[in-house]
């Protein structure tokens, strides 16, 4: 049993906070997952996050009016809106992705997301491979912080 104690305290993820699946742990309840950054530096994102072996699963939050400035990252990425509507590009093109839509974000695509400001807050499921965390970097080099919409700021 401490063997077993020890694995899961050792058990490490490339997401600052996330929870690791496996060692007898294989139910989680997404929106009860202890909230982390998911874009530290260029976006407003927010929420639980698990990793497994291979994968992240993301229970991801955006205000309405916030989101990311454009950015990357090495992995490859799925995100299904559950609640509001995402706005932004993927390689250049434009995406509007109402709740029951699923956004495909290739490995290294430069892209933006922002929860849309004449909606609700979005919640998406963000579903990446491991080869990083879930945070990414802003194209322009910076981390100076999200995307806010005129009159969305945290001064607003």
């Amino acid at each position: 049993m401490r063997a077993k104690k020890r694995a899961m305290k050792k058990a490490k993820t490339k997401t600052a906070g996330a929870v690791k699946g496996g060692n007898g742990k294989y139910q989680f309840t997404l929106a009860a997952v202890k909230d982390v950054a998911a874009g530290t530096g260029y976006s407003s994102a927010h929420g639980g996050v698990v990793e497994g072996e291979r994968m992240l699963v993301g229970y991801i939050h955006k205000a309405r009016g916030t989101g990311s400035r454009m950015h990357t990252h090495k992995n490859e990425q799925f995100n299904y809106v559950v609640r509001g509507t995402l706005i932004g590009s993927v390689n250049g093109k434009k995406v509007v992705a109402p709740a029951g839509t699923l956004i495909y974000i290739p490995a290294n695509a430069p892209h933006t997301l922002v929860a849309s400001p004449d909606d609700e807050d979005v919640i998406f499921i963000a579903i990446k491979d491991l080869s990083q965390g879930i945070i990414g970097k802003a194209v322009d080099g910076t981390m100076k912080g999200p995307h806010y919409d005129a009159g969305f700021g945290p001064d607003s």
